[in-house]
């Protein structure tokens, strides 16, 4: 075992705009988190991972940077940060950045220098192109909508931003460019800061030859993916960043990273490899999602989960370490996405944790998660506050390819801002989160799902969650052991063994609302099995040859 306290720590993720707002601006900030450490620290958290806290115009919510160096004005200071890395370190946690550096803010200095003129020494820190017959340089669509060029009518040429067109994506080919970027980095480090997790890291390379993308079938922009992910020379980078800056063996670099999987995930994690420590993938977000935004088809157990969650778990040790998490910012709510939001809520909220954190790996669990927050099933359009939301809108509803209804129900079930609405702390007025008016709606249900209530309930799911926490961190078992399947083609029942020095321990879980029979094959010998945990009261728990499962039902035995 190469034990590092990251491998080891339970890490949480706050979206800090919707976490807890200490001046009532109605924006989550840094006092807020402050406020709460204490709170993290009684769930049992070791890890805090923060979305941007960096100065910005807040197009994209913080991911776009407008100084490296400094707050945004909304979530506080400067000497605010200093004191939340203190509180954290005064518990013994950690904390997590993230760090935007494919892109910046179009309104961060460099920028600005960079627009000014065409020799101007800023301007190759950036990825700039004439356009071609009097239009854009090629077909290629932001992610967020719309094309991926905007013309500067000051130089006459276009800027590439494969986001936001707020967000201009930096030329890492400019040596001065990266060696700016690591002095930033070291700023941070200097401060305390643990680890960071790099967002949208696989994008520092682009095909700058810029081909046409392939169209495809009700889409309006070229397919630009290959041409701006997973290209060789992010490796030379990353490289050069642990080499650089992250050479002490001590902070954990993570890496976003599109199109990465189980089966090649090596290329960046190998312990070999010399770039990051493991990667935040993709796997979960598209769970259930149909051909379009607004259908959904049944989860394919062994397709959707088994084939990915337990592909992480077998990979070769010298492959490198994996994230463990279902959800965040990017995604939907857990519960509504993968298990029952309604009449089975708190039982599947409880199995899909069962999972996460029984697994080989480092648990990132998303705010509100602990409470089982759902999706916002209510909002309609002027609800969402997700930039996408309304690029999208123009390019596909009021171009007349999908229909309004269709486009507010397809909303409902893949929009960011699902994740992204206020935590529910109690049952005032905006879920006592702010005492202003919040950024973005409070979810309908917040009277019901709250944190004091089920601070209040021993049942709840914050409670199996503290449980559940506790059992991992008794033991090396479930962080180090080895992982073996049980019953791999089970089409409801996911269940594995996980062992490490002769400790067993077995983990079943029914993912469905049916009532499955579960049977232990004849081959997994035991002389007693102990019920560890579970999410339904059992009784006789000992006998573990034949279970009738209920409705997402979880056992943890060590047997």
């Amino acid at each position: 075992m190469d034990k590092k306290w990251w491998k080891e720590g339970i890490a949480y993720q706050a979206y800090v705009r919707s976490f807890k707002d200490s001046n009532g601006d109605g924006i989550g900030d840094l006092g807020g988190l402050i406020e709460k450490l204490d709170y993290l620290k009684e769930l049992g958290i070791d890890i805090l991972y923060l979305n941007p806290i960096n100065k910005s115009p807040n197009d994209d919510n913080g991911y776009d940077i407008s100084d490296f160096r400094d707050i945004m004005d909304e979530f506080g200071t400067i000497k605010e940060c200093d004191a939340l890395i203190e509180g954290l370190h005064d518990r013994g946690m950690k904390l997590v950045m993230d760090l935007v550096i494919n892109h910046t803010s179009d309104e961060h200095p460099w920028f600005v220098e960079s627009r000014k003129s065409k020799d101007n020494p800023y301007r190759d820190y950036y990825i700039w192109h004439p356009g071609k017959n009097g239009q854009v340089p090629n077909n290629w669509g932001s992610f967020f909508g719309g094309s991926a060029w905007e013309y500067d009518g000051g130089s006459g040429e276009y800027y590439l931003h494969i986001f936001s067109k707020k967000q201009p994506d930096l030329n890492w080919k400019n040596e001065k460019l990266r060696e700016e970027i690591k002095e930033m980095i070291k700023y941070w480090i200097d401060k305390g800061v643990d680890g960071f997790r790099m967002d949208a890291i696989n994008h520092l390379e682009k095909d700058e030859n810029f081909p046409d993308g392939i169209i495809k079938e009700g889409e309006v922009y070229g397919d630009f993916l290959k041409y701006v992910q997973n290209l060789p020379s992010v490796h030379d980078y990353l490289k050069e960043l642990r080499r650089d800056v992250f050479n002490t063996d001590y902070h954990v670099v993570i890496g976003e990273t599109g199109g990465i999987g189980y089966h090649n995930a090596y290329i960046y994690t190998g312990t070999d490899q010399g770039e990051l420590d493991f990667t935040f993938h993709f796997d979960m977000h598209s769970v259930g999602k149909g051909n379009r935004d607004w259908e959904r088809k049944p989860i394919d157990l062994i397709k959707d989960i088994k084939v990915n969650m337990s592909g992480w778990q077998l990979r070769k040790e010298e492959e490198g370490w994996c994230p463990l998490f279902y959800s965040n910012h990017d995604t939907t709510r857990t519960v509504s996405r993968l298990g029952d939001d309604q009449k089975y809520w708190a039982e599947s909220a409880k199995m899909l944790v069962t999972l996460q954190l029984t697994q080989k790996g480092t648990p990132f669990i998303y705010y509100g998660d602990e409470i089982g927050m759902t999706n916002a099933w209510e909002f309609q359009l002027n609800d969402y506050r997700d930039v996408s939301v309304f690029n999208k809108h123009k390019d596909l509803v009021q171009s007349g390819l999908v229909s309004e209804e269709n486009y507010i129900k397809g909303l409902h079930y893949t929009s960011r801002d699902n994740s992204r609405t206020p935590m529910q702390w109690n049952s005032s007025e905006n879920s006592g989160f702010t005492t202003g008016t919040p950024w973005i709606k409070v979810n309908y249900n917040y009277k019901d799902i709250n944190v004091e209530k089920q601070l209040q309930d021993p049942n709840s799911i914050f409670h199996y969650y503290r449980k559940l926490i506790a059992l991992r961190k008794s033991t090396d078992t479930l962080v180090y052991g080895d992982f073996k399947d049980v019953n791999r083609e089970h089409k409801e029942i996911y269940s594995y063994i996980r062992e490490l020095n002769g400790e067993r321990i077995l983990v079943i879980v029914n993912f469905f609302g049916n009532e499955p029979v579960f049977i232990l094959p004849e081959d997994i010998n035991y002389e007693k099995a102990e019920l560890l945990l579970s999410n339904y009261d059992i009784e006789n728990a000992g006998d573990i040859r034949t279970i009738n499962l209920r409705p997402y039902e979880a056992r943890i035995y060590k047997i």
